[in-house]
């Protein structure tokens, strides 16, 4: 079995109802959602992309059509912009364009978790291996994450994930792994635990939602019984694989924000709107005159 077979192919499931973000994501998919002006779903396309993948294999459900029409050519739209001038744009929407052919979509008719939602994709994946980026996981650094777990991949082969530290009392709000063998880039995983209690946990480094996987995974998934929230859970058969086959984690130099969540896509807007010249310095200002102004309220509350 070759297990350094190049990855060509990244699954990014889309199918979740994004309940946390209601009302706003009544009439919209939460992917659809905005990091200062482009949607969160187009991060990891551009993560993806930068680090060499060829095809893009979308999971969606009823409601997502936004994201397919969001990653088509709008003729009219450019027809409009280029009559009033406004080159810059239509330079923007053309480069962010896919070529054709190169994004695929899959539906998962039924909510049972993100296992089944990956196993919703075995068909397009085929018999190769696959990047999967969890796309409400928006990564901030020097280099993209999926980029620098395709290099650990090209050295080690196999399965690899990205991983990140927390601090050692939040370990049960993650995935952690155990660690092993050092290698240039990472290192090998001993086991995964799932939200273990702090006393528990092998270690503080947490799954940070991009993974390389061998495509035996779907046949496990397949198999798998529901587990926690009664879906069928990728981990659970992740860890079965990990009895027949390595698995390494790259840990990732930079920050990922979990914009499934409130807090996470606020952080994300504020840090990747100061990374922009056109209005980083004044976002600056604008946080640090916020900060000021909330410590005087909670000085004199």
């Amino acid at each position: 079995m070759d297990m350094m077979r190049p990855v060509r192919k990244a699954v990014i499931p889309v199918a979740g109802n994004g309940t946390r973000f209601l009302p706003a994501t009544k009439a919209m998919p939460k992917e659809m959602l905005t990091i200062v002006d482009r949607p969160v779903v187009q991060y990891a396309v551009d993560e993806a992309m930068q680090a060499g993948i060829e095809n893009i294999i979308f999971v969606t459900s009823r409601n997502k059509t936004a994201i397919e029409d969001y990653f088509d050519s709008a003729p009219e739209l450019i027809a409009t912009l280029t009559r009033s001038g406004k080159t810059v744009q239509v330079t923007q929407l053309e480069k962010m364009l896919p070529l054709a052919g190169t994004v695929s979509y899959t539906r998962q008719q039924v909510p049972l978790g993100l296992g089944h939602a990956v196993w919703c994709a075995r068909e397009l994946v085929g018999d190769e291996p696959f990047a999967l980026l969890l796309p409400d996981m928006v990564s901030y650094g020097p280099q993209g994450c999926m980029a620098g777990l395709m290099g650990l991949y090209e050295e080690v082969g196999g399965n690899v994930f990205a991983v990140e530290q927390c601090a050692p009392e939040e370990t049960s709000s993650y995935g952690v792994v155990g660690i092993g063998r050092s290698v240039s880039h990472g290192f090998e995983v001993t086991e995964m635990v799932e939200k273990p209690a702090p006393a528990e946990a092998p270690s503080n480094y947490y799954l940070n939602g991009r993974y390389i996987l061998q495509p035996q995974i779907f046949e496990l998934l397949a198999a798998q019984e529901r587990g926690a929230g009664n879906e069928i859970q990728l981990t659970d058969s992740m860890q079965k694989l990990l009895q027949t086959q390595p698995f390494h984690a790259h840990p990732y130099k930079g920050r990922t924000f979990d914009c499934g969540s409130k807090r996470g896509f606020i952080e994300a807007n504020v840090a990747f709107a100061m990374l922009r010249a056109d209005m980083g310095d004044d976002i600056y200002t604008s946080v640090k005159e916020l900060i000021a102004l909330h410590e005087t309220r909670m000085k004199a509350a």
